[in-house]
């Protein structure tokens, strides 16, 4: 009996053991859902058959994923694009580098309140309120012809370079994941694709206006602490994710709302 106990004792042990360590061998990735996490839960398995073991750590907003990424409670993250991620380290003090693009989400105007932009006449307008995503928001609101923007200002614009508002619109500035659930106060707003996805709009079929594609600096990267670039890790899910099997899983389920960035 004693042997029979002995045996179930070391048995425990070894199972408790390996479960800890298949826990600490885990690669934690930060995400946002949509399209991220769901981009990222299709290569868990292709990169499991190449002894990469990836624990998606699920985050709803643009900040936490890098400030955590930086304290080093998670090994890297994906939700952003280049432009934020290089203001995000000059504000911050941040050494976060990016690793490979993945794909771009088309940013668009949304309205619960007119169903086509030449029936726009004025009133709130909500943008994201982080600075990146807010110049890319003025310019697109330029590009569809509602205000003007400073010469050469781009996609850095503030509201300040603003310089012509011929429908005197209120810019309301808004936290990016709310952006869609405030539809119903705002006469337009313009949401980031992952978060429109989250809110079940497709900016190909709801837009009423869409950013362009071409020559788009704006596609979300796959980002690391620096030093990490060359862990082996890194290369197995950098090479996944710029694979043929990631680039027909995008075209196939977003249907155009978000596109192969590679």
């Amino acid at each position: 009996m004693k042997k029979v106990l002995l045996s179930i004792l070391v048995i425990l042990i070894l199972v408790s053991t390996g479960c800890s360590t298949s826990k600490e061998d885990q690669f934690k990735i930060g995400a946002t859902q949509v399209p991220h996490s769901e981009i990222l839960e299709f290569i868990k398995p292709i990169l499991a058959e190449k002894g990469v073991n990836i624990k998606i750590i699920p985050y709803n907003d643009y900040v936490q994923p890098n400030l955590n990424l930086h304290d080093g409670d998670i090994d890297a993250n994906y939700f952003q694009h280049l432009p934020y991620l290089t203001r995000f380290n000059q504000d911050n003090g941040t050494k976060l580098v990016p690793v490979v693009p993945v794909h771009l989400e088309p940013m668009a105007i949304y309205s619960k309140k007119i169903t086509d932009l030449k029936e726009f006449q004025g009133g709130k307008v909500g943008v994201p309120n982080d600075v990146t995503n807010l110049g890319r928001a003025l310019a697109l609101l330029e590009s569809a012809g509602i205000i003007k923007l400073a010469d050469g200002v781009g996609v850095r614009g503030t509201v300040g370079d603003i310089v012509e508002n011929p429908l005197n619109i209120e810019i309301v500035e808004l936290d990016a994941a709310l952006i869609a659930n405030m539809l119903p106060d705002l006469e337009i707003g313009i949401i980031n694709t992952n978060y429109a996805l989250l809110a079940n709009l497709n900016p190909v079929k709801d837009g009423l206006f869409i950013e362009e594609v071409i020559g788009n600096p704006y596609a979300n990267i796959l980002v690391v602490k620096e030093g990490m670039e060359n862990d082996e890790r890194v290369k197995i899910i950098a090479e996944v994710l710029n694979s043929q099997e990631v680039r027909d899983f995008i075209l196939e389920k977003y249907k155009g709302s978000v596109l192969p960035a590679f």
